[in-house]
């Protein structure tokens, strides 16, 4: 039981729609490419079973007869261009490649979770962290938001700074501001911050 100044538990239940609704929330949907792989493999299937009827009943194929589309594909690479042959294969493979990446790849979006409460759960864009890292850092190092440039990834975060032209820049303290406000946002997982110094300074106004 939950003391007075303690916030009780979440249900095991609960906890477990949550972590649902967060992975819905930072994960892509692969529903779309399913359901294009689905229609090409019917599509094909289709095709495939048609022209087999349509010859098991003597009528002219629609496009090739089913036997004559084997024994050319038997055959491959004889009787075609080299051209044409490396367009269709460089097709085949992007094609491949694009539905194997989409299988393997975890297919994450530009979000990250806000650890809290168990009850409760915060899916934050990386845009919007980047807006406050950038302002963190643009304090820390005293210039201009034009010369400040955040790029929030998985499991980085580069800050991109330009110095004013005569006034020294501390590296160190635009590294320790940023990882300040990360470690306050708690985020899951906790990227590692690195800073780049921009070699050109810029005219201050």
């Amino acid at each position: 039981m939950a003391g007075p100044g303690e916030a009780a538990p979440a249900p095991a239940g609960r906890q477990l729609d949550i972590r649902r609704v967060v992975r819905r929330e930072t994960h892509s949907s692969r529903a779309g490419v399913s359901v294009v792989a689905a229609v090409l493999v019917m599509g094909l299937a289709g095709y495939g079973l048609l022209e087999s009827a349509v010859h098991a009943i003597g009528q002219p194929a629609w496009l090739i007869e089913p036997q004559l589309a084997a024994e050319r594909i038997v055959a491959l690479p004889a009787g075609l261009p080299p051209l044409l042959l490396g367009a269709g294969g460089a097709v085949v493979a992007m094609v491949g490649l694009f539905f194997l990446l989409n299988a393997v790849l975890p297919g994450r979006r530009a979000r990250h979770v806000l650890n809290g409460a168990d009850s409760t759960a915060v899916v934050v864009d990386d845009e919007v962290i980047a807006s406050a890292l950038a302002r963190s850092a643009r304090l820390a190092a005293n210039v201009t938001p034009e010369q400040v440039m955040v790029v929030v990834s998985q499991r980085q975060v580069i800050v991109n700074v330009r110095p004013t032209s005569g006034i020294p820049l501390a590296e160190q303290a635009v590294l320790a501001a940023v990882e300040d406000e990360l470690r306050e946002m708690s985020l899951d997982p906790l990227p590692e911050v690195r800073v780049n110094v921009s070699s050109a300074g810029v005219i201050g106004a």
